[in-house]
């Protein structure tokens, strides 16, 4: 039996057989279960959080629970047929992603409509509701950055050109979101391409001098001109906690859902209101309704994950350098999302307005996580489909 590149490969009668005829034996279960568990536990959650009043922006309960079915479902069903595709059909798609994105985050700055309040962030299409661009832009980057890499590290491309493609196509998307302001996404594409570099063979050192260079220059004109009077706030909240009752008032009442929900979960009736509990809050909605055992599982599952998919990445990157470089950006988002998201919700990182990967309610954003894995399954089919060879 030998391969050819791409989802073919020839049987021992010589006949050609697609992916899709042994789709369900190559498929990497160890990185689908732990989302499915997420996304079941984030649907029990997100039912009882919608049924009593949250998240009635377009529609009243249970119309809003069903449309988030209903992004689980297409999210699934795009991720599937993500795996199907042969590695130059990915890079083709990558960029098309990626043209897509930038053209989405220019209307986002001439359409007018604004979903959240502060927040120029959004696109409202006619049927399917409103649609965040930025999160499209980040699977986007991870897609067309990664053969940039490869193509370094391989002596291909002279470094110093290699970076500047780089500094052109996280900077296009980065500007655009910075601007909107959305401070999390724009600290999640500046954390994808350090984790990145630090694979790719930069040194810890270089990368800690060059953050510390971009504090001191970035962090001021972004205080400036970019940071709205609410992200503001947030930032200093976190630095003076209680200087401000107002402003201390998401993060008061996130703690005292989470405390409520003890072990297994508050089983008294009494719900603790905190403001956007179906989204960016939900983690204190898990911990009253499920307790410290149900943040603790949700926690596991999402570092099995995560640290799964970094052994996968590992493995492919003498086969496939390219696929190895944007599996290590696509999962150092999620790990982003899950690390700022749980660290707001308990006070320990200031709010960002980060919502919970496969669990926060969001149309565009579980579309878009599914996305992300189907990048990353069809990464992992490759390997798994080697290696039976």
């Amino acid at each position: 039996m030998n391969w050819t590149e791409g989802s073919m490969r020839k049987t021992v009668d010589g006949n050609r057989q697609s992916r899709a005829d042994y789709f369900f034996s190559a498929l990497d279960y160890r990185m689908l279960v732990p989302v499915l568990a997420l996304v079941m536990i984030g649907l029990v959650v997100l039912n009882s959080v919608l049924a009593t009043g949250y998240g009635s922006v377009a529609f009243e309960y249970p119309m809003n629970f069903f449309k988030q079915i209903a992004a689980v479902l297409i999210g699934i069903v795009a991720a599937f047929i993500l795996c199907l595709f042969d590695p130059p059909t990915m890079r083709l798609i990558g960029g098309i992603l990626y043209f897509i994105s930038i053209l989405l985050l220019l209307v986002v700055k001439m359409d007018g409509y604004q979903a959240v309040a502060g927040a120029d962030s959004w696109i409202r299409f006619p049927v399917f509701g409103s649609f965040q661009p930025s999160e499209l832009s980040k699977i986007a980057v991870a897609m067309v950055s990664g053969p940039i890499f490869a193509s370094m590290k391989s002596g291909e491309l002279p470094v110093y050109r290699g970076f500047l493609r780089l500094a052109v196509l996280y900077g296009v998307p980065f500007l655009f979101v910075i601007t909107e302001p959305d401070l999390g996404t724009s600290l999640v594409l500046i954390f994808m391409f350090l984790c990145t570099t630090f694979v790719w063979g930069v040194r810890w050192r270089t990368i800690l001098l060059s953050v510390a260079g971009m504090i001191f220059l970035v962090l001021p004109i972004s205080w400036k001109f970019a940071l709205n009077a609410t992200q503001k706030e947030r930032i200093m909240t976190f630095l003076f906690r209680g200087h401000d009752k107002t402003a201390s008032y998401h993060i008061n009442q996130s703690l005292e859902a989470i405390a409520s929900g003890g072990l297994t979960g508050n089983h008294a009736g009494d719900s603790v209101s905190v403001p956007v509990k179906e989204s960016d809050f939900i983690f204190p909605a898990i911990s009253e309704q499920l307790g410290l055992i149900g943040t603790t599982i949700v926690i596991l599952l999402a570092a099995y994950f995560i640290f799964h998919t970094i052994k996968v990445a590992s493995k492919i990157h003498a086969r496939s350098p390219e696929e190895s470089y944007t599996m290590v950006a696509l999962i150092s988002c999620v790990a982003f999302h899950f690390i700022e998201n749980i660290g707001m919700t308990v006070g320990l990182l200031p709010i960002t307005g980060i919502p919970l990967p496969f669990i926060s309610y969001g149309g565009s954003a579980m579309i878009s996580n599914f996305i992300l894995l189907g990048v990353l399954l069809n990464y992992s089919m490759n390997n798994n489909e080697k290696a039976r060879l």
